[in-house]
């Protein structure tokens, strides 16, 4: 059953696509077959009144009609140029995260039932939402803390948001999960992996103690930077449901008239921006991960503040060195080293041709070196990799996907505050610190400091891995003489697996046969 309202939901979200005119302003001269057929019935389908806007604006509706998950889809999804095509990607990324607030009451039920505390034990005012987003609403209110006041903001759970979330992402689920099967050439997309990613980023913004525990962590990583920080948390009225902080009194990053008039130098705004990003990702491979310009804020001397801390990203200290070598690698234009990391990271299979594989590289960075620093563009640069990364068969990187979404908006950010920005020489400095504090003599010490430390550790393990090998031994050997045996209630088990999963799928699949017919019949 859970298929079945998996599939009525996924026909729901496509009906309303197509009534919007989304599906019908995708680009569908080129398709032939079944495809053209329904990108052509798509169009007589559209509202008459959608026919009359563009696509981002038929993208904005459709998503209304939908709710609050397709904000966050749409949002996501625009990191995926290789999925959704560059140009949809552009008109997913403008979505904003704007919902309607819910009423003051339901937020103080959601804080009291949180907190275990009448709110008037809490806080010494609370006053009406100041903003609202698809998971979200924050509200301005006092504390009194050593008798003085004190404004904070609150951000409280939209009620009954986690019921429709986890409904939207079994059809999300559904959805990738007959991509894969039916359309063999999108496995290397991972759609299914891309949606799990999805999922779980979603459930950590669902959970305000999380997102207090990555401003807390952030904080402590950035305590000592210049030009940057993150509000601090009240952790006596934050709750699984209720996130109190610091009230931040800056200028949005988006107001750059505000900004220009409070004497600030936006160029210098925006190279600090990028710099502290970096910082960030390659010292401590822990990042805000939905920077875009309704989250930062300029406070009187400068200091770039980010709040709104849901979604953060993080890497690996491998994933940190492969990616500062890439960056540096088109920096100075060394080609066959960025082909080499892709290599040793596993990005393109062994088979390919580390020269071949340069080669295409050199095709996507000299053109850019080659522009002017107001049109060297980083969405560009990616855009150009997924392109060449389906050429050599590269899979999709889940755990990159947040760090190349992140890029792409900071950049667009820092271009929005200085149109000449030149990227790639603002992030030359963290860069060639970080390679020379990470790869050098120094960066040797460390890797044989931790080498040390896993070898004791495997020492340490060694009577328990022996102890498993010789049973490992023992197993092969008996299979080698008799063969792989399933005992019968794991041959039974297996069985009735598989016909559930088939026979669920077949009724999906029926009813959302049957829904289509019916919604052509009601219209013709």
């Amino acid at each position: 059953m859970t298929t079945v309202g998996a599939g009525f939901r996924l026909v729901r979200a496509g009906w309303v696509l197509v009534r919007e005119g989304v599906v019908a302003a995708l680009p569908g001269e080129e398709l032939s077959g079944m495809p053209k057929l329904g990108w052509r019935l798509a169009r007589v389908l559209t509202r008459r009144r959608a026919r009359k806007h563009q696509r981002g604006d038929r993208l904005a509706q459709a998503v209304v009609r939908l709710g609050p998950s397709y904000v966050k889809l749409g949002q996501f999804l625009a990191t995926r140029p290789d999925v959704v095509g560059n140009d949809m990607a552009v008109d997913l990324a403008l979505l904003q995260d704007k919902m309607h607030t819910f009423p003051k009451a339901e937020a103080i039920a959601a804080i009291e039932a949180s907190l275990g505390r009448r709110i008037d034990d809490l806080y010494a005012s609370l006053g009406e939402p100041v903003a609202a987003a698809s998971i979200a609403q924050v509200h301005s209110a006092e504390v009194v803390r050593d008798g003085m006041i004190s404004r904070v903001a609150v951000k409280v759970i939209r009620p009954g948001v986690r019921r429709h979330f986890f409904h939207d992402l079994e059809s999300y689920f559904l959805a990738a999960r007959l991509q894969e099967k039916y359309i063999p050439s999108s496995r290397r997309l991972r759609p299914v992996e891309v949606t799990e990613t999805l999922a779980q980023t979603t459930k950590i913004e669902m959970d305000m103690r999380l997102e207090a525990a990555a401003f807390s962590e952030l904080g402590e990583n950035t305590k000592d930077d210049p030009g940057f920080r993150v509000p601090t948390v009240d952790w006596e009225r934050t709750g699984r449901d209720v996130l109190t902080m610091e009230w931040i009194d800056g200028i949005k990053m988006n107001d750059l008239a505000g900004l220009a008039a409070a004497g600030h130098d936006l160029k210098a705004i925006a190279a600090n921006l990028i710099q502290s990003f970096l910082r960030h990702t390659l010292r401590d491979g822990f990042f805000h991960a939905d920077m875009h310009p309704g989250n930062l804020f300029v406070e009187a001397d400068g200091t770039v503040v980010a709040v709104d801390l849901g979604i953060a990203g993080r890497l690996g200290k491998k994933e940190r060195r492969f990616l500062a070598e890439i960056l540096y690698g088109f920096i100075v234009r060394d080609y066959r080293r960025v082909a080499e990391v892709h290599f040793e990271a596993g990005y393109v299979p062994r088979h390919h041709n580390v020269s071949a594989f340069a080669q295409a590289i050199r095709a996507i960075g000299e053109p850019i070196h080659g522009q002017s620093a107001d049109t060297i563009s980083m969405a560009k640069l990616l855009t150009l990799l997924f392109e060449v990364t389906d050429l050599f068969d590269m899979a999709t990187r889940t755990e990159l996907v947040l760090l190349q979404k992140t890029m792409v908006v900071v950049e667009g950010v820092a271009r929005t505050l200085d149109p000449a920005f030149n990227m790639w020489k603002t992030s030359e400095p963290v860069v060639s610190d970080w390679i020379a504090s990470n790869l050098g003599p120094r960066g040797m010490l460390t890797d044989a400091r931790d080498a040390g430390k896993a070898l004791v550790a495997l020492a340490r393990q060694a009577p328990d891995i022996a102890a498993r090998t010789e049973r490992l031994s023992r197993e092969i050997d008996l299979m080698a003489e008799h063969g792989l045996r399933f005992d019968e209630a794991t041959a039974r088990a297996i069985g009735k697996a598989e016909a559930r999963h088939t026979r669920s799928g077949r009724v999906a699949l029926w009813v959302i046969a049957l829904t289509l017919f019916y919604i052509a019949w009601r219209i013709f």
